[in-house]
């Protein structure tokens, strides 16, 4: 077998073999759902439910466990998880056969950015549930007295309502006729939904490629910053209210326009930032054109009432400050921008609308503005029930805004790591989480992000010494028979040369490795060429590095990975992606280098599924 299972490829676990097996011999699963996990929105998150089974199978109550990744702080969650753990908890390791101590653990949490800092300090120390959702009422009540107004829609009989979302559209020029149509005129249908790839002319019926339709653009006054100022121009067509319980939607009519016309008459509140946007990598000069500053992510009506929002937050002090932020910053980037978009489903009578894509600040020709009042309201309740899980548990969680590449802490002083560095230039963090952090006014200082990134002037060569400092902390840190869980995910053989050379370089190597079975990747993950289902998990120790095992052909290997997937019960296991997961896993447990990027695999892997064979195609 070459599968990298526990069982299967030389995993060296020492006395607690039995109990850890059952971790590293299969693909653990990572769900997507539950009030922890859906508080608040954070890239490539893993639940914590998941990472409590690790932390109870490494440790001992009692124990300390580091994340120098922390993110949003699901490992500190994690932690404290294990003191009186939920019945599903429990269920799960009995199921897996981990014989584990359930008891309080401790953490400790570095995270560089000030974005994840402030959601891992919030949620792992959350204020009195009933007192936040008291305020947060308060709050929605006081608002909504004063600005209900802005988002007053009737349906199409006329019966009084409220807007639930609006979308609006980019403004196209037709090639042929030179006439101006709207996106949604010439591209979208409903009934069954459908966002068309070919741009049909409204007027002269003229078609082509959408993509190659010229959007256009306007000259318009920016109160905020006091000037003209040159951005994409967008109209809005399509409203989806309520009358009650009835929900209705219409085309946009001049009532609308005009209700817009006396929102752009409304002042921005001062407390709004007048933030430039530092623009790195994720710059398109497309989308983005227009979108210099903070302010204008929004819609004049969401930017005023998320800004009356966060006005309302100053009467409170404390750790009920930051939860209401916290709160507000949970629905902000993902639901209360132009990132919002719609989707066309196969099946489906209707669009769909959901969040800003994770991962990236695209903006779509069809972006979409949405009650921010309800949308708050309605997350109130996963929130409350965060708060209150979290709520008095015991274990003790220090949460440090911090380089995890300087650790102040003594030698031999941490019984587990679980971490999930950065993955390349796979998501540059400090850059998507700038329009959370202006809120807060506090940033990231990106000198020791570790990324590859073309904007800040960072190759692999970098990024590699980043880690090497980071996991060599982790070495100095852990205690002589203590173990890291690592998470990682890449679909780049280079990226993952780079994290064996850091680990390598800072004295730990692979004891076994495995898959974590996320359940929905982020739309990287998802969306890009190569890209990756299941992120390889690496168990970490601070013995000697091993003897390399004698290379082996990498088409032999995949072959038997292939043969080995078709007998599998499980048909994730079969899949390309997985099949990519477990020759990663097996290269690092041999501790040799991965040989071959995901795209490439891919492309064998297709091979072989056209022709029923496992003959060697080359790549």
């Amino acid at each position: 077998m070459v599968n990298g299972d526990s069982r299967k490829s030389g995993c060296r676990v020492g006395r607690s073999t039995k109990r850890l097996e059952a971790l590293y011999e299969r693909a653990l699963p990572s769900t997507r759902s539950g009030a922890l996990y859906a508080a608040f929105p954070y890239p490539t998150k893993i639940s914590p439910e998941a990472v409590a089974l690790f932390i109870a199978a490494h440790t001992e109550p009692g124990d300390t466990v580091l994340d120098g990744f922390a993110g949003s702080g699901t490992t500190g969650l994690a932690a404290l998880l294990c003191d009186n753990p939920p019945p599903q908890l429990c269920d799960d390791a009995k199921r897996l056969g981990l014989n584990v101590r359930w008891g309080a653990r401790n953490a400790v949490l570095y995270e560089l950015g000030a974005l994840g800092a402030f959601v891992a300090k919030t949620i792992t120390h959350p204020p009195d549930p009933k007192a936040f959702r008291k305020a947060a009422d308060q709050i929605l009540k006081d608002v909504e007295r004063d600005l209900a107004w802005m988002y007053e829609a009737a349906g199409a009989d006329g019966t009084k309502g409220s807007i639930r979302y609006l979308i609006w559209s980019d403004v196209l020029r037709c090639p042929s006729c030179r006439r101006e149509t709207t996106l949604w005129d010439a591209c979208v249908s409903r009934a069954p939904a459908k966002i068309a790839p070919t741009f049909t002319c409204s007027y002269c019926h003229y078609e082509i490629a959408r993509d190659k339709v010229e959007r256009q653009t306007e000259a318009k006054h920016d109160d905020v910053l006091g000037k003209r100022i040159d951005t994409r121009t967008r109209q809005p067509v399509w409203v989806y209210g309520s009358s009650g319980t009835k929900t209705w939607s219409r085309p946009v009519t001049e009532k609308d326009r005009d209700l817009l016309e006396r929102v752009a008459a409304v002042s921005v509140p001062d407390t709004v930032p007048r933030a430039p946007i530092p623009w790195g990598d994720l710059y398109r000069a497309g989308y983005h054109q227009g979108i210099t500053h903070l302010h204008q992510f929004y819609t004049r009506r969401n930017l005023i009432v998320f800004g009356r929002l966060w006005d309302h937050t100053e009467c409170y002090t404390g750790e009920l400050r930051d939860a209401l932020r916290f709160w507000l910053l949970s629905y902000n980037a993902s639901h209360a921008t132009i990132m919002t978009r719609v989707v066309a489903k196969s099946g489906q009578k209707d669009l769909v609308v959901t969040s800003a894509q994770s991962g990236v600040l695209y903006v779509s020709g069809l972006p979409v503005e949405k009650n921010l009042i309800s949308g708050l309201r309605r997350k109130l309740k996963t929130i409350e029930a965060a708060f209150a899980t979290i709520r008095g548990r015991q274990g003790h969680v220090e949460v440090y805004q911090a380089s995890s590449c300087s650790v102040t802490r003594p030698d031999a002083s941490i019984d587990y790591v679980f971490t999930d560095p950065p993955f390349g230039g796979n998501i540059p963090y400090a850059e998507i989480n700038f329009i959370n952090e202006t809120w807060l006014r506090r940033h990231t200082d990106r000198t020791e992000e570790a990324i590859v990134s073309a904007d800040q002037k960072k190759s692999l060569v970098e990024y590699r010494k980043l880690l090497t400092a980071a996991l060599s902390e982790v070495h100095r840190l852990l205690k002589s028979s203590s173990k890291a869980t690592l998470v990682f995910h890449s679909a780049s053989a280079d990226v993952w040369n780079a994290l064996q050379g850091a680990y390598t370089d800072a004295g730990l190597s692979v004891e076994c490795a495995s898959v974590l079975d996320k359940t929905q990747g982020s739309f990287k993950q998802v969306t890009t060429t190569g890209a990756v289902r299941g992120d390889p998990l690496l168990l970490l120790g601070r013995n000697e590095m091993p003897t390399k095992k004698r290379g082996q052909n990498v088409w032999a290997v995949a072959r038997q990975l292939l043969l080995e997937a078709s007998k599998a019960l499980d048909a994730d296991e079969q899949t390309a992606q997985r099949l990519y997961s477990r020759l990663v896993a097996h290269y690092l447990a041999q501790h040799q280098q991965v040989p071959l990027d995901a795209e490439s695999f891919y492309r064998w892997h297709a091979a072989q599924s056209s022709t029923g064979s496992y003959a060697h195609v080359g790549d």
